[in-house]
């Protein structure tokens, strides 16, 4: 083969690797990247109205199991006792 040939077939060679990528990396994005990117974007987008809105929610909610007899149920309450001095011993 002559060497000119060879560089043609380098070259279509790398035309093809190079659109195989590019169509990869397009399907890949297409299909997981953006919806997540979409959720992350809603997210760090948050005004200031919505962010004092979503505070206020916490906060009501806060408020209304304060003033509920009992916050906990009694195996919740086992758990987070156990867990609570499983940490403290750690950290002795």
């Amino acid at each position: 083969m002559k060497p000119e040939s060879n560089l043609k077939v380098f070259f279509i060679k790398l035309i093809a690797i190079t659109f195989s990528i590019i169509i990869i990396i397009n399907v890949f994005y297409n299909t997981f990247l953006s919806d997540k990117l979409e959720v992350l974007a809603k997210l760090s987008s948050l005004d200031k109205e919505s962010a004092d809105m979503i505070k206020d929610k916490i906060r009501s909610e806060i408020r209304s199991g304060l003033e509920k007899d009992k916050i906990l149920s009694d195996e919740d309450a086992i758990l987070i006792k156990k867990f609570i001095s499983k940490i403290s011993s750690e950290l002795k």
